[in-house]
Order: C-alpha cells, then sequence, then structure tokens
C-alpha cells in the first residue's frame, strides 16, 4: 500500500517519476491489471476475442518498447521499471474512471458518455505528458507531442498491425 500512496500523485500531476521506489511486484501487478482492464474495453469494441487479445498484447508491447526506447535515447534505462510502472499505474487510474464510462457510452450512446470518456481520455494524455516532461527534463509543449507520438504509437499502431493479423 506504500508504495501505492508514493505512485498516486502522479495521477494527479504531482511528484517526480524518476524519485518513486522500485518494485518489481507492484511492476507485475500494474501490468496484468492494464491487460486485463484494456482487454475488457477491447472485447467490447470488436466481436472477436481472440482479435482483441491479439490487439492488446501488441499495446502492451508498443508500450514496453516505446518507453524503453524514449529511456535508451535519453541515457536514462536505469529508472525503467520506475517509468514503466509510473505510467502503467496512472493509465491504470484512469481506466477505473474510463471503463464505466466506456461502458456506458457503448450501451447507451449518450452524448454526455462521450464528453466525459473524453475529457479522461485527455487527463491521461496530461499524465503521461506530465510522465514524461519530468523523467525526460523537457519542456511542456515537447512533452505534449511526445505524450501524442506514444498515444499514436501504441494505441494506433496496435490497431494497424492487429488489423495485419
Amino acid at each position: 500500500m506504500e508504495v501505492f500512496k508514493r505512485y498516486l500523485p502522479l495521477c494527479w500531476l504531482r511528484g517526480n517519476p524518476l524519485e518513486l521506489p522500485r518494485s518489481l511486484n507492484f511492476f507485475k501487478g500494474n501490468l496484468l491489471f492494464y491487460f486485463i482492464v484494456e482487454y475488457f474495453m477491447q472485447t467490447n469494441m470488436v466481436d472477436n476475442p481472440v482479435e482483441a487479445f491479439f490487439e492488446i498484447s501488441i499495446e502492451t508491447l508498443l508500450t514496453l518498447a516505446f518507453i524503453a526506447l524514449i529511456l535508451i535515447l535519453n541515457r536514462s534505462m536505469f529508472a525503467y521499471i520506475e517509468i514503466t510502472t509510473a505510467l502503467v499505474f496512472c493509465e491504470n487510474v484512469a481506466s477505473v474512471f474510463g471503463a464505466p464510462a466506456f461502458a456506458w457510452l457503448t450501451v447507451t450512446d449518450d452524448l454526455l458518455s462521450y464528453y466525459v470518456f473524453g475529457l479522461i481520455v485527455f487527463w491521461e494524455f496530461l499524465i503521461i505528458a506530465y510522465i514524461l516532461k519530468r523523467t525526460l527534463s523537457i519542456n511542456t509543449p515537447a512533452s505534449l507531442v511526445m505524450s501524442l507520438i506514444y498515444f499514436i504509437a501504441t494505441f494506433l499502431g496496435a490497431y494497424s498491425l492487429g488489423q495485419l493479423i
């Protein structure tokens, strides 16, 4: 619970991801939770659960590879576990709010559900930008661009590669 409390302020755009504790168990638990929640949301979008499994597997691998690439280029690979845990944990927190909004969106198709889900996605976008800004020591516009590249590389990349399979 102590590790959870240390990572949670990142979701409110506070704290430094480079100063977080390294915990492989927390990392593995967050990665598993991330996979399960993303799989749940993906199976609501596609009819084939096998296709959803492959897309989420690709998305997870692209997420891990993207973080590794930017940390290698920044010469800060020593913080891979902490930064990856921070990003995945914050995406999980956003997903806790996003999954019900997404279910609401798919069931009712209410305009308000689109706004709520859009705000949650925007919040997740800002969290990722904040973590990248603090990790890479870059300015806010650059971190927003990096966050956009992250979303394109992971989500759109997974969708594109999933369509090829």
